[in-house]
């Protein structure tokens, strides 16, 4: 949210100098701003979590390397013991200002709290599915994020959420349909997500969701009702962000990233279908839908959102490959296949060229 922070103060700054604002107003629009933009991410901060994840890995593989010379009680009490550091060490670093290091310390004691797991059920020889043993260690994750308000610590649950959903699909060395708890699951951590104001949770989140919309087709082919959930869902959010935009922004906490995530939730349900019909007659009503849904969503969002522009622009190109890959048995030849594909792209490159200028031209004449 950096840059619309930024975007932000300069269109306030420039309200201020036209006249249109006084000094006091400028002031309180600038500190409403900040306030709500969500926590910013320097790139110390992601180094210092990057050497929290490398730190973690390497106790629990020395740990691990000599388990064996450890007496059992002593084994225990250095998880605690790391655990209890981590977290207390954090929570000292926090206060002292120094963010980054103190998210990072509390890392560490998620990733040994979830060590603990493993190495304690080796000493007690207990038996029980390594998926459930994920599932405790994200519960875990997601409570200490609640008690110390980490978006650090609600990320990691959201992807110990994901893993435990993969690993329950995948049971029996075969993939099959998700865990029916996880949309519970993600909904509680996606509302955890605005106690401890973590944006890359809740991407992350959403991004589970277009997995678990496949998988849950998967499970069962004989119905798309999963996908096109998924479809409707994501065009009614999308609708409601065109329609009333601040309800949209503030009940998703997404801000300018919103239609892109609608966008892509209608792409990956109605791609499902799509691809579900890659050898039947009905193939080309999904494709044509997808290509309507990408430019219905450039020509009503992609003015002001550069990011939804781009995405539009990758989506279209993709479809376009994948629907001339499918097509292409109906060709006379290879040769016509890329002399059509050529003549497309160029005029694809076109208009996507004479829709950058026109954004140009209306935002000067703005």
């Amino acid at each position: 949210m950096a840059s619309y922070i930024t975007k932000v103060k300069r269109d306030i700054s420039r309200w201020r100098e036209a006249g249109l604002i006084d000094e006091a107003t400028a002031q309180a629009l600038s500190f409403d701003a900040e306030r709500n933009s969500g926590p910013s991410i320097s790139f110390g901060a992601v180094l210092a979590m990057m050497a929290a994840a490398l730190f973690a890995a390497a106790v629990v593989i020395f740990i691990a390397a000599n388990w064996e010379a450890f007496p059992r009680l002593a084994r225990v009490a250095m998880l605690f013991a790391l655990i209890l550091a981590g977290y207390v060490g954090g929570a000292a670093l926090k206060l002292s200002g120094r963010e980054g290091a103190g998210e990072g310390a509390w890392v560490v004691a998620a990733a040994g709290f979830g060590a603990s797991i493993a190495l304690i059920a080796q000493i007690y020889h207990m038996s029980g599915d390594e998926a459930e043993a994920v599932f405790v260690w994200g519960a875990g994750t997601a409570l200490a994020a609640a008690v110390l308000r980490s978006g650090a610590l609600n990320a990691g649950a959201a992807l110990l959420a994901g893993a435990w959903m993969l690993m329950k699909a995948s049971q029996g060395w075969s993939l099959g349909g998700p865990p029916l708890s996880w949309p519970v699951v993600a909904a509680v951590l996606y509302a955890l997500s605005f106690w401890t104001r973590s944006v890359l949770s809740r991407h992350l989140l959403l991004l589970s969701l277009y997995l678990f919309t496949v998988l849950a087709y998967w499970r069962d082919e004989t119905t798309f009702a999963a996908p096109i959930l998924l479809a409707a869902g994501a065009f009614a959010v999308f609708a409601l962000g065109r329609m009333r935009p601040a309800e949209a922004h503030r009940l998703s906490g997404l801000g300018e990233s919103l239609p892109v995530h609608a966008l892509a939730g209608f792409l990956v349900g109605v791609g499902t279908v799509q691809t579900a019909l890659i050898d039947e007659p009905g193939f080309l009503a999904p494709t044509i839908l997808a290509f309507a849904g990408i430019v219905a969503a450039l020509l009503l969002e992609g003015r002001d959102n550069r990011a939804l522009r781009w995405f539009a622009y990758l989506a279209f190109a993709f479809n376009l490959c994948f629907l001339y890959v499918v097509m292409l048995g109906t060709m006379m030849d290879t040769a016509a296949f890329f002399l059509l594909a050529g003549l497309t792209l160029s005029a694809l490159a076109w208009l996507i060229a004479r829709f950058e200028r026109r954004i140009a031209t209306d935002g000067e004449a703005a």
